[in-house]
């Protein structure tokens, strides 16, 4: 497994990670037994970063860990974990939370759920726009102090939100959506990243099985897939999201894959910082996509899937509404 670097202050880390969120939530169903069993095959494939958040099944995702890292060394894993975003019984979204008061009160559930003493990464799901992120991360790092985390994380930050974390304590990556479909962070925050010398952990690299492939406008989503009300996803966006897979597909095909593994190999190429978290709920999808690793991409390619796929060539944008207005990150467009 090749590695990189999780940030100039943090660990290395394999150039993949296991983003375990619909194991638990939010895209319908999932198989118990099969996703244990993609756990044991991504941690045997030399994956040993695992993706999970406190309120993904509402606790559901970090039991499912522990259960599947029973019996395996805890120093070999690298587990990140989200917190701060609030849900009511009905599943529904109810706000975030940031209060240093909140940040240790999660943590200590988080604990108990994975059965570790620690988590190495740590961060806060959305910023909360009425708590200063400097008490957010101040609260963070007294845990640092105490050894409950090892590192600090953001998620969905912007520039400035970054530079006044990173001012308060080392922040190790920023995890953002990021994939060929989805690269609005090329302006100004990956730059503010790389000079900060944070990392990317990138989520929706196949924008949430959109641009796997393995998407087409028959397919039937259950009343629990939070796609139904994604935006790239509706019907009058679909077809023109779909012809862009297509494109992607003749690329993939005259380098001899499919289009999972060169989507996130074009994410690996865009630098050593730079790591992936794929959403594979399932051992088939996960051997696709390390199939990314093994793929060299050189100038050529690169310029034909910038031709099939250009930025901003995606219908419909990466989130309803309201909740791109909860995106720090894109403050700047809403």
């Amino acid at each position: 497994m090749i590695t990189r670097s999780l940030g100039s202050k943090g660990p290395q880390v394999s150039a993949l990670g296991l983003g375990c969120m619909g194991m638990s939530d939010l895209y319908g169903p999932s198989d118990r037994d099969e996703s244990i069993a993609t756990l044991h095959a991504a941690l045997d494939a030399g994956i040993d970063l695992l993706d999970t958040g406190d309120f993904y099944g509402m606790g559901h995702n970090e039991l499912l860990i522990r259960d599947a890292l029973e019996g395996r060394a805890r120093d070999k894993v690298r587990i990140s974990v989200k917190f701060g975003a609030m849900r009511d019984p009905g599943r529904n979204w109810v706000g975030i939370d940031g209060r240093p008061a909140a940040v240790k009160n999660s943590l200590a559930y988080t604990l108990r759920r994975l059965g570790t003493d620690y988590v190495d990464v740590y961060r806060l799901a959305r910023v909360d726009p009425n708590v200063p992120i400097e008490d957010t991360v101040g609260a963070i790092a007294d845990m640092v102090k105490a050894g409950y985390v090892r590192h600090i994380g953001l998620s969905e930050a912007g520039a400035e939100t970054m530079r006044r974390a990173h001012a308060t304590h080392p922040i190790c990556d920023l995890q953002i959506e990021y994939s060929l479909i989805s690269r609005s962070i090329e302006a100004e925050i990956l730059p503010t990243a790389r000079e900060l010398g944070i990392a990317i952990t990138a989520y929706g690299v196949l924008s949430r099985g959109l641009i796997s492939g393995h998407w087409s406008k028959e397919r039937a989503m259950a009343p629990t897939d939070f796609r139904k009300y994604s935006p790239r996803f509706a019907p009058e966006n679909l077809d023109q999201n779909l012809a862009l897979v297509e494109a992607l597909r003749a690329v993939a095909e005259a380098k001899g894959t499919t289009v999972a593994p060169i989507a996130i190999a074009w994410v690996l190429s865009r630098g050593s910082d730079i790591i992936p978290l794929v959403g594979a709920r399932r051992r088939d999808r996960l051997a696709e996509a390390l199939g990314a690793l093994s793929i060299d991409l050189g100038p050529e390619d690169l310029a034909r899937i910038e031709r099939a796929v250009p930025a901003g060539a995606a219908a419909g944008e990466r989130y309803a509404a309201a909740q791109m207005a909860h995106l720090d990150s894109e403050r700047k467009a809403h």
